[in-house]
């Protein structure tokens, strides 16, 4: 049934959690740096106690089952909690749904073998620990088939050779879930396997971290040389890493959509205080038409940007597979990069040379809008997918002209209602 009411319990909950978040958790924002250092000793202060007030409150990692201490929450429900979540670095981590943690979960849970659960996914659940996802390479980009990181069989075990790129947050990782070649004369998409590399392997190297503009350092170049793996390292079957990286990504994607909503809400608020608090020429900013346009069109771009974040959420609870929103989650994914940049632009603008400044947060909002158009895939790949799944299916016309021609619309008429030619003719006239 679609209903665009939340349900009155759930409201109660996201009630609190715009209060907890607006008044305990932003406010670290700006006094810790990485929300992924968690052995810092001022962020175990400041973040363990938010994290057992989100707990006793059953609002930790909802994403999850009960079976994995979550809640099972659906779609719809994660979408309503993220778009407040996705206005603080922090609130994902206080919250046990931060990226790439969160995905790497689902991989464990879903793959992942006793022994493998037992030493990573508990302690990663708990947030004693984080996690890596290393899957770009400096030559291949986004194409899969192109990489050259690779596992060789010895022995009973593995040995891997290869560099990553752009591999976020290893630098506080515990383990790195790695895609690597191990099948290279099989079909492009079987030719992969995934693996679990504890960062504490020998072999294993961050050959430097590098930022994202101006931002922290938190991006990893990564080399793995004469890495020896177990048996045990592997996740899922041989071959089956696209497998086992679709359990990630397809819910990744969307989850990043519905914080974007949050951080762009954030941005689009700044731009509409801005434009009140301001004046210039004897009026205030508010009153300028060219102002009242920037307020107007971001505001329609979020609505309705959020409106289909909802509905891709609605369908995910509805079919239960990601495979059949597949073209949904690729819309989501290609529009956020635009919503983020046109507003958080928009708000820049208005604050003028305040809003170029390191003590506004709108260039790191347009950085980002940079990072997630390129994160999980870039926005040109998504493009294609959504293109393809909608003309999927669809008949062409066979004619010479096309079945919706005028000419033929009108004869198909004439025959339908019994016209012959001559009563034609009078309507011709009449018209």
């Amino acid at each position: 049934m679609w209903n665009f009411e939340t349900d009155p319990a759930f409201q109660t909950e996201l009630d609190w959690i715009e209060q907890f978040v607006t008044q305990e958790v932003e406010p670290l924002d700006h006094v810790l740096d990485s929300p992924f250092d968690v052995t810092n000793p001022l962020n175990v202060r400041l973040v363990r106690p938010l994290q057992e007030v989100v707990k006793a409150r059953g609002l930790w990692a909802c994403h999850l089952g009960p079976e994995l201490g979550g809640q099972g929450y659906g779609q719809v429900k994660l979408a309503l909690m993220n778009e407040i979540i996705g206005r603080s670095r922090f609130a994902p981590l206080v919250f046990g749904c931060q990226a790439p943690d969160s995905g790497n979960a689902e991989i464990l849970a879903h793959y992942g073998t006793a022994v493998q659960k037992a030493r990573f996914l508990q302690p990663l659940l708990n947030n004693d620990i984080v996690s890596c996802f290393s899957m770009t390479e400096p030559a291949g980009g986004a194409d899969p088939t192109m990489f050259t990181t690779a596992a060789v069989r010895k022995g009973d075990g593995w040995v891997l050779n290869g560099e990553k790129w752009f591999a976020s947050n290893a630098r506080y990782a515990s383990f790195i879930i790695v895609m690597a070649v191990t099948d290279p004369d099989a079909a492009p998409h079987r030719r992969m396997s995934m693996f679990i590399v504890p960062t504490d392997t020998p072999g294993y190297e961050i050959v430097r971290n590098v930022g994202v503009g101006s931002h922290a350092p938190t991006h990893a170049y990564l080399r793995f040389k004469d890495v020896r793996l177990g048996a045990d390292a592997m996740l899922g079957g041989q071959g089956c890493a696209f497998e086992v990286a679709q359990v990630r990504l397809g819910g990744g994607r969307v989850h990043h959509a519905m914080r974007t909503v949050g951080k762009a809400r954030q941005a689009f608020d700044m731009l509409c205080d801005r434009a009140l608090a301001r004046r210039t020429q004897g009026e205030r900013l508010a009153d300028k038409q060219m102002v009242q346009e920037k307020i107007a069109d971001s505001w329609v771009e979020l609505e309705q940007f959020r409106l289909l974040v909802l509905r891709t959420a609605w369908r995910i609870d509805k079919h239960k597979d990601y495979r059949l929103v597949r073209h949904d989650i690729a819309a989501v994914k290609a529009a956020m990069p635009k919503l983020l940049h046109d507003i958080a632009s928009r708000a820049l603008h208005l604050h003028g040379s305040l809003g170029l400044s390191n003590e506004m947060p709108f260039i790191g909002l347009v950085a980002d809008s940079f990072l997630i158009g390129l994160a999980d895939g870039p926005t040109e790949v998504h493009k294609i997918t959504l293109a393809k799944q909608v003309l999927r299916g669809r008949t062409p016309s066979a004619g010479l002209f096309p079945d919706y021609h005028g000419p033929k619309l009108k004869a198909d008429a004439r025959e339908k209602f019994g016209l012959g030619l001559e009563a034609a003719a009078e309507l011709e006239m009449v018209g």
